[in-house]
């Protein structure tokens, strides 16, 4: 059911609207929908802590698309001034909600029910928020149950995004874009003191790692990172496995000598050896007790019991053992091990990290590494703009990590 508004609305917004530009995009927002805005109120924070205010008309005209307008601007932190609990719906087809639910963004966002506001809980971006027993939470479309109250138009919500600091943390200049000109040391040096800072509050940092920390010859000191504690949980795919599995036996990725960088005769098949000898005795873990697998990621994470989980793909050989094939229970796991995390560190691996860039909320700092801008770009026009782009090389990137915290 829509909800019923008239040309004209009252918003407000508040926050460090300048400095994160909000304010901007807030009017740019209005202009192109086509409606009019009057601003009545904008009140400029003068310190760190102390809030921009604005209240503002905005008059969608004849045309209409009042919802449109009011949708768009509840993702930029505005909410309607009117005090109007959320519109709640049931589900009448499980997997299927009604078709004017509102879809979440990754902020911190609230909802009116009943007079009061209630915090909504497990926030990701595209989900539906469902209000159960005096709690809202997140729900993915697929998990809706027949009779689930669903909230739906823009009524009675609040998102609150995160506003961009005023350099007094010192990661400002990490936050004005992406680009290869950065001094690699001390943006590594930045990154590192934001785990130790995360570490140091008790929180957990996720890595998310693609094949290329093992071709690049990183692997030792990410191992190094796992015996330290750094990594708390490995997000991967099936070829970092097989490759960091590969070097262990073999000392070859993709059949290239990691000593040499040579191509060795007959390499090519090192890679599907190595998944035929995990395979043999069960599994990874399996093959650790046994004493076939005795170094690389895998061993660290096994020997540290570091939680990993390997979602597959359609191009696997193998897979191994461990890689869980099936799509849903993959997401469902990777969801489960970042639920708690605080920070995450993704590595030279596109589908994975926008993949785990989507299932985090925007207070969860995010560090992308990629020799390819275009890959940060990606995760960032996804809607994960609290990313930090790193664009380096991610063999010199762990080295370099790996030294700054063993400092």
């Amino acid at each position: 059911m829509k909800s019923e508004h008239s040309t004209s609305e009252l918003v407000e917004a508040e926050g460090h609207l300048i400095d994160s530009r909000l304010m901007t995009e807030i009017l740019d927002t209005v202009v192109k929908h086509g409606a009019a805005f009057e601003v009545l109120e904008f009140t400029i924070g003068r310190t760190n802590d102390e809030y921009s205010r604005l209240r503002m008309r905005v008059d969608a005209g004849p045309a209409g698309g009042m919802e449109d307008l009011l949708e768009e601007l509840l993702a930029l932190g505005c909410r309607v001034s009117a005090e109007r609990d959320a519109a709640l719906e049931p589900v009448k087809i499980e997997g299927c909600a009604p078709d004017d639910f509102y879809s979440t963004s990754n902020h911190h966002t609230w909802i009116r029910h009943r007079g009061a506001w209630l915090e909504v809980q497990r926030q990701r971006m595209d989900a539906t928020i469902i209000v159960a027993g005096g709690r809202a939470e997140c729900r993915k479309l697929r998990d809706l149950r027949k009779g689930d109250l669903v909230v739906c138009g823009v009524d009675g919500l609040r998102v609150v995004p995160e506003f961009r600091e005023r350099d007094r943390h010192g990661f400002a200049f990490m936050t004005t874009g992406i680009s290869s000109e950065r001094h690699v040391e001390t943006t590594v040096a930045r990154v590192a003191q934001m785990i130790r800072s995360v570490k140091a509050s008790r929180g957990r940092v996720a890595f998310v790692a693609g094949p290329v920390v093992v071709h690049t010859g990183a692997t030792g000191y990410f191992c190094d990172l796992i015996r330290r504690g750094y990594v708390d949980v490995l997000l991967a795919g099936n070829a970092l496995a097989v490759h960091d599995i590969e070097a262990a036996l073999y000392g070859t990725s993709l059949g290239v000598s990691l000593a040499t960088g040579a191509p060795v005769e007959g390499g090519h098949r090192h890679h599907m050896r190595a998944i035929n000898t995990i395979r043999r005795y069960g599994g990874i873990t399996a093959a650790v007790a046994a004493g076939v697998l005795r170094s690389g990621i895998m061993f660290e994470c096994i020997e540290r019991q570091v939680p990993f989980v390997l979602a597959g793909s359609i191009r696997d050989d193998g897979p191994l053992p461990e890689t869980l094939m099936d799509l849903v229970e993959a997401q469902d796991r990777y969801a489960a091990e970042l639920a708690d995390a605080k920070m995450a560190v993704i590595l030279s691996t596109m589908l994975h990290g926008i993949g785990v860039g989507n299932m985090l909320p925007s207070w969860v700092k995010v560090v992308c590494v990629d020799i390819n801008p275009s890959v940060v770009t990606k995760l960032v026009d996804r809607g994960s703009a609290q990313t930090i782009g790193v664009v380096t090389d991610t063999g010199l990137f762990v080295h370099q990590l790996a030294a700054s915290l063993a400092d």
